[in-house]
């Protein structure tokens, strides 16, 4: 899909998507990973969540043995999709192990996968390496060489943003929520991204406001969805207790303002992954 204007009428077409709310209990309550974006490329210097597009090799057909209790045509009605639905979940697992070094998979004793051990953890630190250097079906190799299962039922969706049409780059996300595996560590990669933390979504709203954090709509509004909840249980709980076909499709509307500032309205577009009828 394309991600450029071809003429100043014509909206890119949005490229799929999916990111992951990584959370966490701690004495102080609920808190989600955030990293800086570095200078290069899209939404450089954000605070983000870990995501990014959706890749040929994410494809359902490749994963379905491998994909622990999402089936495909679950996936498709949840999102809305006509097919490839599943394909967001593997891309959520493999943006999140290739960003920040969170690898949802489980073993043969359907447990999530520890990484204390330093041999171990120096095996998968070499995985990731080869992921983030762009080596073709790694991820898969990863997978079948390891005996591991994707933990795609351990990601509850949430939202679903697509980028305003004055955007030369647009996409088409699908935000997902997962509490962090107790025996991995959370790490940015240190080239897309350059600076990460834990930080209660309260604390990272407020710094927001100050100024202290740079955070766009779509980020901003999920740690919004995040305030209020005692325990990564209840967060989760309540998450999943949605009706996916509820779930709105925001697209933001920008005006810009004289001196470059803009408007923006949080603009609900259709609902269940589907697009309202248009004049509705």
């Amino acid at each position: 899909m394309a991600e450029k204007r071809t003429s100043d009428s014509v909206p890119a077409t949005p490229v799929a998507a999916a990111t992951v709310m990584l959370v966490r209990d701690s004495p102080e309550g609920v808190e989600v990973f955030l990293m800086e974006r570095s200078g290069f490329g899209a939404f450089g210097g954000l605070h983000v969540f870990p995501g990014g597009k959706i890749d040929a090799m994410d494809a359902e057909a490749r994963w379905t043995d491998l994909a622990e209790g999402v089936e495909p045509t679950t996936a498709n009605a949840t999102l809305g999709l006509e097919s490839g639905g599943l394909d967001y979940w593997v891309a959520t697992i493999r943006e999140c192990f290739e960003e920040a070094g969170v690898l949802l998979a489980t073993r043969a004793d359907g447990r999530l996968l520890p990484l204390t051990d330093p041999d171990r953890r120096a095996r998968f630190a070499a995985w990731r390496a080869r992921l983030n250097g762009g080596e073709k079906g790694a991820f898969e190799a990863m997978c079948k060489e390891e005996s591991l299962r994707l933990a795609t039922d351990r990601l509850a969706y949430v939202s679903h943003w697509i980028t305003p049409v004055t955007e030369r780059k647009r996409f088409d996300t699908r935000f997902f929520l997962a509490r962090a595996p107790s025996k991995q560590e959370a790490l940015h990669d240190g080239f897309e991204t350059v600076e990460s933390a834990w930080i209660r979504p309260d604390s990272a709203l407020d710094r927001w406001k100050r100024g202290d954090l740079n955070l766009i709509s779509p980020t901003f509004t999920n740690l919004q969805g995040l305030v209020g909840y005692d325990s990564t249980e209840s967060l989760l709980r309540a998450k999943r207790a949605v009706d996916p076909a509820t779930i709105p499709v925001i697209l933001p509307k920008v005006r810009p303002r004289e001196g470059g500032d803009f408007d923006e309205e949080i603009a609900e577009v259709g609902r269940g992954g589907r697009l309202f009828e248009e004049g509705r």
